[in-house]
């Protein structure tokens, strides 16, 4: 078990708040504005999930971001994690921090809700691994990081979601032609429940999250166990097969620009 005051402050890019209630807001940022992806808030999050959901006063999530963008950049950008020819032991720690950050999304026992509050150009999962989505007007949901413009093998756990939630032939085209869906677009194709102007994105979550928390505990915890486990499932079968040709295809590509 874990309590609100050992991780409330614990944390250089996620800010916590609880009400009385038990409804937990989970905001991600970088210097107090919009996140800024790396290995930094990768492993946070990996750590995060897994004292959030060891927190048995939580009762509703809600899971945001902060400013104009739930999270980026878009690539090309300068922080790639590895310099040169990444060895086998540097791509091991992203693997092991990477299947700890969704599993431990998906062992969180409490509903969870994401307010995306702007484009998600880094890891637009995990959001959607949420029970209920809201985006504001302006959301749009890519995996450009990848395929597309990162030269990299979208094998973390991104190919599993979309697949799941867009079916193998939409989810194929979103990655190899680096599609950007806007937040009418995702809610048509079932990605996202509502789409709000900004000022409304926070109410509207915290007005569902006070509807689920009238429900019994046990009734809103094992709603959401039941609706991930199949998620829990293929994360298991496929994501370290996933991050593996991932890997393997990012250092054949270091090696291969190294000998030119």
């Amino acid at each position: 078990m874990s309590k609100f005051s050992d991780y409330e402050k614990q944390y250089e890019f996620i800010r916590f708040e609880r009400d009385k209630d038990g409804i937990l807001l989970m905001q991600m940022h970088t210097n107090g504005g919009s996140l800024v992806w790396g290995g930094g808030p990768q492993e946070e999050l990996s750590r995060a999930f897994d004292q959030v959901g060891a927190d048995r006063e939580n009762h509703v999530i809600i899971f945001t971001g902060t400013g104009d963008e739930y999270s980026g950049p878009r690539p090309p950008y300068e922080t790639r994690h590895f310099k040169g020819v990444p060895k086998p032991s540097e791509w091991d720690n992203g693997l092991w921090r990477g299947k700890r950050m969704e599993m431990g999304m998906l062992n969180i026992e409490m509903p969870m809700i994401a307010a995306v509050n702007g484009p998600a150009k880094r890891h637009c999962e995990l959001p959607l691994l949420c029970d209920i989505v809201l985006a504001t007007e302006d959301t749009t949901f890519e995996d450009t990081a990848h395929y597309y413009l990162g030269n990299l093998v979208p094998g973390d756990g991104v190919n599993i979601v979309l697949n799941m939630l867009l079916g193998p032939n939409r989810a194929r085209y979103m990655m190899f032609t680096g599609q950007k869906l806007s937040a009418q677009e995702a809610k048509t194709l079932g990605l996202v429940g509502e789409v709000l102007p900004r000022d409304k994105l926070l109410p509207r979550a915290y007005e569902l999250a006070r509807q689920i928390r009238q429900r019994p505990v046990m009734q809103n915890r094992y709603t959401r166990v039941i609706n991930t486990q199949r998620l829990k499932e293929e994360f298991l079968r496929l994501q370290g097969y996933g991050m593996a040709l991932e890997a393997l295809a990012d250092i054949d590509r270091a090696m291969t620009e190294q000998e030119k």
